[in-house]
């Protein structure tokens, strides 16, 4: 493995880290402290922590898919060379399974989460409520796909 591949795959595991561990932190340890707090609270401090979060999610998930994508066509590139290439399955299902996230997490940024804005602006917190409930529901799916995702890179 070459210095280019291992620091894409360094790249690729800290943007990771970034948007698995952060949904797991958001989702198993902030949301169930944050409901003991009062409605507009509550919302309040989520769509706070949900702007940087998202902030930060949207570029790990620019460096996951680049680097991802970069390192299949080195791949690719270098097997061809050799007389051909044949996608492992694992890789496969890595790529595929990080695009449907993506795809996921454009829904809760670019959807979900301006639903949740526009109801604390308005002060209204039931709307905010649901918006969260929502995202929640969407990220809980993420999490799962991306612990899927972990279990296929880590096993042969």
């Amino acid at each position: 493995m070459d210095l280019v591949h291992r620091a894409l795959l360094l790249l690729h595991l800290l943007a990771v880290i970034v948007w698995v561990g952060g949904m797991v932190f958001a989702h198993f340890f902030l949301r169930p402290a944050a409901q003991s707090l009062e409605p507009p609270l509550r919302v309040q401090l989520m769509q706070g922590v949900l702007q940087r979060f998202l902030g930060a999610v949207g570029g790990a998930v620019a460096v996951v898919l680049a680097s991802g994508m970069w390192m299949i066509g080195r791949a690719a590139r270098q097997a061809a060379q050799a007389g051909g290439f044949s996608m492992p399955l694992g890789w496969a299902a890595m790529a595929v399974l990080g695009l449907v996230m993506a795809a996921i997490f454009g829904h809760i940024r670019l959807a979900l989460f301006p639903r949740l804005r526009r109801a604390v602006a308005a002060a209204d917190w039931p709307a905010g409520g649901k918006a969260l409930a929502d995202i929640r529901r969407w990220v809980a799916v993420n999490l799962a796909l991306g612990s899927l995702t972990v279990v296929i890179a880590v096993l042969p």
